[in-house]
């Protein structure tokens, strides 16, 4: 069995979290691109979402993740209960979690689902591979809002494509494989081939935001639909 040696050390990220919403129960967060979700084993991994939250809000726990390299809207459980009835949430599938990106190339669909499992390999850590036999299930929607081009330094175009992408299951790093197999990764990803394209190698972080959540509050039963802004 292949034992799994994480070696990445996390650069300083200096930029704050932005709190959305705040109540007895929960809380409704911005988190900037470059930030653990949690802290990680090493200790030069210390700072995360969970490690700043807590000196502010004791007692809070994580109910999901996003990637160091993704920024958008995470809730926050302020207690164990929370947490506990959140979880069951997304465990049911009941919470809608959107998310905007930028493709390299064009898509040639404006619409579409990529439906491919994917499995966890610790020889390949930190990547995750799409395998029909020991994977999970994993599907995402994705939907075109524009096509466009940005303009090199050199006045070479690099065509991108801004799309919605909505997760129906959530795999660890699925938006990111799926989009690498639909051939045309997520801008910025240094993992699934989105920094290979003739430039795109200065790309300031992971082109991709989660943009919307929506999902019951358990203790209100309000339904949340939680929107922020696309940052790039």
């Amino acid at each position: 069995m292949s034992t799994i040696i994480d070696t990445f050390i996390a650069p300083q990220c200096l930029e704050e979290i932005e709190l959305l919403y705040q109540d007895d129960h929960l809380l409704l967060i911005n988190k900037p691109a470059g930030l653990l979700s949690l802290s990680g084993k090493n200790p030069l991994n210390l700072d995360s979402v969970h490690y700043r939250l807590v000196k502010m809000f004791p007692g809070c726990t994580l109910v999901h993740r996003l990637d160091f390299g993704t920024s958008g809207l995470m809730v926050i459980a302020r207690n164990k209960a929370i947490n506990a009835a959140l979880c069951q949430q997304f465990s049911q599938r009941s919470v809608t979690k959107i998310y905007r990106a930028l493709l390299c190339g064009h898509l040639h669909d404006n619409e579409g689902v990529i439906d491919a499992p994917i499995a966890k390999d610790p020889a390949l850590f930190p990547l995750m591979s799409i395998c029909p036999i020991n994977g999970k299930p994993a599907r995402s929607r994705y939907q075109v809002i524009e096509r466009t081009h940005h303009v090199l330094e050199d006045g070479t175009l690099l065509p991108l494509t801004r799309v919605e992408l909505t997760p129906e299951t959530g795999r660890t790093h699925q938006l990111r494989i799926h989009c690498q197999l639909l051939g045309h990764p997520i801008l910025g990803c240094d993992l699934y081939d989105g920094l290979l394209q003739a430039g795109t190698g200065q790309t300031p972080r992971l082109m991709l935001h989660a943009s919307a959540l929506n999902f019951v509050h358990p203790v209100s039963g309000e339904r949340i639909n939680a929107r922020n802004a696309c940052p790039f």
